[in-house]
């Protein structure tokens, strides 16, 4: 298999006064590409110290970190925002759309740091809204969009680098259960195209979309196993 991710005994750990809080302990995980795996656990689990270590924005204290044959264990900030640009996109909880940003505009930025021309972004993030369906509202603000659409939008802008991996940080947290159902069959439909996906959430039947569940509890792995009853979505538009 192709293997896009190799944690080998990361560990992270912060100091707080005089305490020392152990975030992960060794924790060594492989991801091949085109998975789709859910990382859960309860607060204080150590899965969004884990996220954050895999998505490069945060670098572990102890272990190395391989992501798509390059070693970034120790890489300086301008490296690591460097490789997260280029590598990963970013699903949040919040959408973090800009407010007076259209649609098309919010999904054109990352274009913006890869060096793509004015009409080359515009081009590519409308394609990318059509993909997930919201071509119709490439001109609408974030305060003109419903919460599903919104979420749609931030999809289509963690897409539109066509990174090696989507993070997807407790992608259904604000949304209610229908509009939940409708972004996880998106989720779906982009592991269907090939795309790896890595979600983090606490919400028991959401990590069922998931075909792998990897379970962590006080930084260590509690249990990583293949979902063999994967949920499809309910609702679809």
């Amino acid at each position: 298999m192709d293997k896009i991710i190799a944690t080998t005994d990361i560990s992270k750990k912060y100091i707080m006064g005089s305490e020392v809080i152990h975030a992960l302990q060794s924790i060594s995980i492989d991801i091949n590409r085109g998975e789709y795996v859910a990382f859960m656990g309860p607060s204080g689990s150590g899965k969004s110290t884990l996220m954050n270590i895999i998505g490069c924005l945060d670098s572990p204290t102890a272990g190395t970190y391989i992501l798509n044959n390059n070693d970034v264990s120790d890489l300086s900030e301008n490296e690591l925002a460097e490789i997260r640009n280029k590598e990963i996109g970013f699903v949040f909880q919040t959408f973090n759309l800009l407010p007076r940003a259209s649609a098309l505009e919010n999904v054109a930025l990352p274009l913006v740091y890869a060096g793509f021309s004015g009409s080359e972004r515009e081009d590519k993030a409308y394609a990318t809204l059509e993909g997930v369906g919201l071509g119709d509202r490439a001109y609408h603000k974030p305060n003109e969009l419903s919460g599903g659409q919104r979420q749609r939008v931030a999809i289509a802008r963690a897409l539109v680098n066509d990174p090696s991996i989507i993070l997807a940080d407790e992608p259904t947290g604000n949304l209610d259960s229908k509009t939940s159902y409708s972004i996880m069959d998106l989720f779906q439909k982009l592991h269907d195209d090939g795309n790896t996906i890595i979600m983090v959430t606490h919400e028991e039947d959401i990590s069922k979309y998931a075909h792998r569940i990897v379970r962590l509890r006080d930084g260590l792995v509690e249990s990583d196993e293949k979902n063999s009853n994967v949920r499809k979505a309910e609702v679809i538009s």
